[in-house]
């Protein structure tokens, strides 16, 4: 647990927030935030405000959506712990196709809502949203690390948001789409970003696979992927480029995995058979899109610009995620200097080491306060109509 943890903010190319000068003010001003919606309306027609949203209102508003484009995870527990009222501003961190924008949105008339997304097509989707909701929604495309640049342009300080969401993973029209790379069960391009071409400089999966070393690549199957065969894999994979061998698709990668040998299919922590490529899979794709550290960076500044007693809610799909969200949470991430494949392993604090008094007392506030003790899963009544939610993971804080 340990090495998962520590290896959590591998490939880091950015320090924590927390250690930076902040480009915003020490106060909130919630009314900039406010007339920003108001300038972007197009004449919609206010709402009057008389409900109240109880503890146990969200999962029976739930029935009355209409229409959703697809079946978000946990949404009836999200409504819950986030209580939308009021003229209240919320931020969606992974928007992906809009189904917990569009709840929060419904749950509410009054609320107001800040997307984000790093996929150009989930901006479109967005931006369709905010059509059908103007004044109510603010479409952003970026990553987390993206957010101190994107909310200065909109002039929103800090503790201005009252709730947050971190829906985490690939979205299903990520997965679904063969052409993304995502899917070893689809052939297509061997590329796994989640910001498409957005980037030029961004490497694609297969760059990577023909660039990295043995034992970056080994540290990567082994922390990202939780890959028991990653040392062999990963001397296979390197030793195949003296064979003029390049992956340049899925199915490549996938069928070259598999002929390794091994068990012809495994069985992963939720007994499900799984192909022995899928870890390889996963931890390639969180190496290409940085997922872990911009994981950690999200989670630190949506404490930044969160209200006092605002409400932070993430669900995570693998236990890499739920381990930095637990981590963050529970207030256990001291000494939590980033690493980097490849660049050595740094120098960590031994036991006999002291802190200073002042060191001490940042390390023993505890900036969030858990609103359900035990992680939260999904219903099996929810597995069985939507089987992609059954490895989700909901964990709930209030800021401190």
């Amino acid at each position: 647990m340990k090495q998962i943890v520590k290896c959590s903010l591998l490939c880091s190319r950015f320090g924590t927030f927390g250690k930076r000068a902040s480009p915003y003010g020490s106060r909130c001003s919630a009314f900039n935030v406010v007339s920003y919606f108001a300038a972007i309306g197009r004449n919609a027609t206010r709402l009057s405000l008389t409900e109240t949203t109880s503890l146990t209102a969200g999962r029976a508003f739930l029935s009355t959506v209409t229409n959703p484009p697809h079946i978000p995870v946990m949404s009836g527990e999200v409504i819950d712990y986030l209580q939308p009222q009021g003229h209240q501003v919320f931020l969606d961190l992974t928007f992906g196709a809009g189904g917990h924008s569009r709840c929060i949105l419904e749950s509410s008339p009054n609320v107001r809502l800040i997307t984000l997304d790093r996929d150009p097509l989930a901006y479109e989707y967005a931006k369709e949203l905010q059509e059908k909701y103007p004044e109510r929604v603010i479409p952003l495309l970026g990553k987390f690390s993206d957010i101190p640049m994107l909310f200065q342009k909109l002039k929103i300080k800090k503790n201005c948001i009252d709730g947050i969401l971190m829906d985490l993973g690939v979205s299903s029209m990520q997965f679904d789409n063969a052409e993304r790379g995502f899917m070893l069960s689809k052939n297509g391009p061997l590329d796994m970003r989640m910001d498409c071409a957005r980037d030029p400089k961004q490497l694609t999966a297969s760059d990577i696979l023909t660039h990295i070393n043995e034992e970056s690549l080994y540290k990567v199957l082994k922390y990202f992927g939780e890959e028991k065969n990653a040392r062999k894999i990963a001397r296979a994979l390197v030793e195949s480029r003296y064979l003029l061998k390049k992956f340049k698709t899925t199915q490549e990668l996938a069928e070259f995995v598999f002929s390794l040998g091994g068990e012809e299919y495994k069985i992963d922590k939720l007994g499900r058979p799984s192909h022995p490529a899928t870890k390889v899979f996963q931890a390639i794709r969180i190496l290409v899109n940085n997922e872990l550290n911009e994981l950690d960076y999200g989670l630190r500044i949506s404490h930044y610009f969160l209200k006092p007693r605002g409400v932070l809610v993430a669900i995570a799909f693998h236990s890499l995620e739920d381990s930095v969200i637990k981590r963050h949470i529970t207030g256990s991430e001291m000494d939590s200097t980033p690493m980097s494949i490849g660049g050595g392993l740094r120098k960590h604090r031994t036991s006999v080491s002291t802190y200073t008094s002042d060191e001490m007392s940042i390390f023993m506030k505890k900036p969030w306060i858990p609103i359900n003790k035990h992680v939260v899963l999904p219903s099996k009544e929810e597995v069985e109509s939507n089987p992609r939610s059954r490895s989700a993971k909901l964990r709930a804080a209030v800021k401190a």
